[in-house]
């Protein structure tokens, strides 16, 4: 690992774009592009409403992110302690949401694979969530 960031937060809906945005300038220490710099804030995006809205529904708690560069890639970490996902294959399907009544697209995680190179998600049901996003910078493709 060459570099590495840790934030912390309560899960408020307001904090989502404070992570978006240091996930972003932690990231231009790559030689990164616009195009990959939207990427990156939009998968973080999703992942951190993800865990304000679904993993912490109707509570509160705290959501980590830590974000690390190794070589010419960025590995972005966001983790909840909050409801966890009973199926995650299920959660992953585009379209599929718990939030039907908050008029969710449940797109999160599709959109999360689409910008990103690799998506791993593992939670337990009452111990949280947590999902590792990695984005290699000038990959041809």
């Amino acid at each position: 690992m060459e570099n590495y960031m840790r934030l912390e937060f309560p899960s408020k809906s307001q904090n989502e774009s404070f992570a978006r945005t240091a996930v972003a300038a932690f990231a231009t220490q790559l030689d990164i592009t616009v195009d990959e710099m939207a990427d990156i804030k939009t998968a973080v995006s999703e992942a951190v409403t993800n865990a304000i809205v679904h993993g912490y529904r109707d509570m509160r708690g705290i959501v980590q992110v830590f974000a690390k560069i190794y070589g010419d890639a960025v590995e972005i970490t966001v983790e909840d302690k909050g409801r966890g996902i009973e199926d995650v294959h299920k959660a992953m399907q585009p379209l599929y949401t718990t939030g039907a009544d908050d008029e969710r697209s449940g797109m999160g995680f599709t959109i999360m694979e689409t910008f990103m190179d690799k998506l791993e998600v593992t939670s337990t049901p009452g111990e949280g969530t947590r999902v590792v996003m990695t984005k290699t910078i000038g990959k041809k493709g």
